[in-house]
């Protein structure tokens, strides 16, 4: 078992942190926030990142939501599930069941990269009837071609690869290499938020739940089920985001009758890191209008 981020030494500095709670449900243990007051809205981050990723937005989004903010199964201080809860549909299971524990039915779900796949996964199978679903810089499109078939081969490989885990988890301690990674996203965040991700980073246990994820992700069947979804999709979309290019979404809008593109400028993937201000604003103009 890798060693995962330690409440009583990663989580002193968590931002947020009297907001934390760790929940059993069934074999799996969750850590989550709950801020605000409020119709409920859950928050889903994306891969390798936790719950803080949320930090600088929660604030303005907690005046008018409460919001149920979990690290996702394997990330942050969240349990590690076995393979089956690593994918798509099975991560969509086991949210579904801390929701059911919680007895919380989400009037909205925001969802940033992966976490917005999940969210429209939990939507199609009928586990959540959000009002609607927004996307920041959602992750909905598989691989094309060759990458397709090499790239979860890859992902499988190296999450079997203790050698690698360690390796990664001892290559984060270096801040110019985290500092890089995050400037791949075409985004810049404050230091605060870079410190977190190094904290999670440096984990050998959050970097196998990373990989774990991402080696059991398969997008295919999300995309072509996405034009049944019953409910709006907005994708808010950074203009310069570096991982999930803008043009998906726009395609993506040509066969979803329910999704609307929504430009967030000069912004990247990190976009509600970078930008607390101007991506909560738009939120929350969204989901004022969703609410009448």
């Amino acid at each position: 078992m890798y060693r995962k981020p330690k409440w009583s030494r990663e989580g002193v500095n968590w931002p947020n942190r009297q907001s934390s709670r760790f929940i059993q449900v069934g074999d799996q243990k969750w850590h989550l926030q709950t801020i605000g007051e409020g119709p409920p809205l859950l928050l889903l981050h994306g891969t390798g990142s936790s719950c803080h990723s949320w930090a600088g937005i929660a604030p303005m989004l907690a005046a008018h939501y409460t919001l149920i903010m979990p690290d996702l199964p394997g990330h942050g201080f969240t349990q590690t599930p076995p393979e089956s809860g690593q994918s798509l549909p099975g991560m969509a299971r086991l949210l579904r069941d801390l929701l059911t524990a919680l007895d919380v039915e989400p009037a909205f779900v925001i969802g940033h990269s992966a976490g917005a796949a999940i969210a429209v996964q939990m939507a199609l199978d009928g586990y959540i009837r959000p009002q609607a679903i927004l996307a920041i810089n959602g992750a909905f499109q598989p691989f094309k071609g060759l990458a397709a078939l090499i790239f979860p081969v890859v992902a499988h490989v190296l999450a079997l690869n203790p050698i690698t885990i360690y390796a990664v988890a001892e290559g984060a301690k270096d801040r110019r290499r985290i500092e890089k990674l995050m400037r791949s996203t075409g985004s810049v965040i404050p230091e605060d938020m870079m410190a977190r991700y190094r904290d999670l980073f440096t984990a050998p246990g959050h970097v196998a739940g990373m990989l774990g994820m991402m080696a059991n992700w398969n997008l295919a069947p999300l995309v072509k089920n996405m034009a049944g979804l019953q409910m709006p999709l907005y994708l808010f979309c950074g203009s310069k985001d570096a991982a999930v290019p803008p043009a998906s979404a726009v395609d993506l809008c040509q066969h979803v009758p329910q999704a609307r593109f929504i430009n967030l400028p000069d912004l990247g993937h990190l976009a509600h890191e970078e930008s607390p201000e101007a991506v909560a604003a738009a939120l929350l103009a969204v989901l004022t209008q969703a609410s009448n």
